[in-house]
């Protein structure tokens, strides 16, 4: 299924890691970008729903696309909210935006069929199957609830050095 949340779960452990230097909004925007491929294949009935995008070739292009889209949008957003937040840099919106499209084209080739990551260079697909579906929904997952907890502390931290200062 397109735009599927489990995705968000590595980008989410991502973020307690990088901090300021990874751009969890970006990162989610490159998801979303990644899976229009599928959702268009969904909607006119076609075989072969991850075709060229979802390929290192693929996620390359997409990855500038998010990381050029990505960051004003991402800032945009954060004014429009009225969300108090460190200036978004161009590091961080990179960062967010491939390793967005390059973790969405390991994940889902480890669950499709249908994906040649390797296209140009190779046909086919050997990540197919490594890990069993389940075991791989409860790794993203467990990625996010690790995030969460990570934010939360850094978040906690936060708070009390400024209220020591």
């Amino acid at each position: 299924m397109p735009f599927t949340p489990f995705h968000l779960g590595p980008g989410a452990l991502c973020k307690a890691v990088g901090g300021r230097h990874f751009s969890f909004m970006v990162f989610g925007g490159a998801q979303v970008l990644m899976d229009i491929e599928p959702l268009i294949g969904l909607l006119r009935q076609q075989p072969i729903l991850h075709g060229h995008t979802h390929t290192l070739a693929g996620a390359l292009l997409i990855g500038i696309a998010a990381a050029l889209l990505g960051r004003p949008a991402s800032e945009w957003v954060l004014r429009l909210l009225s969300i108090d937040h460190a200036r978004l840099r161009w590091r961080a919106a990179v960062a967010g935006a491939f390793i967005g499209t390059y973790s969405h084209v390991m994940l889902d080739a480890l669950m499709h069929a249908d994906m040649r990551p390797w296209w140009p260079l190779a046909e086919g697909n050997a990540l197919l199957g490594a890990i069993p579906l389940g075991a791989l929904h409860l790794l993203c997952l467990g990625c996010g609830v690790l995030g969460a907890a990570g934010l939360a502390l850094r978040s906690r931290r936060q708070a009390r050095s400024r209220l020591d200062a």
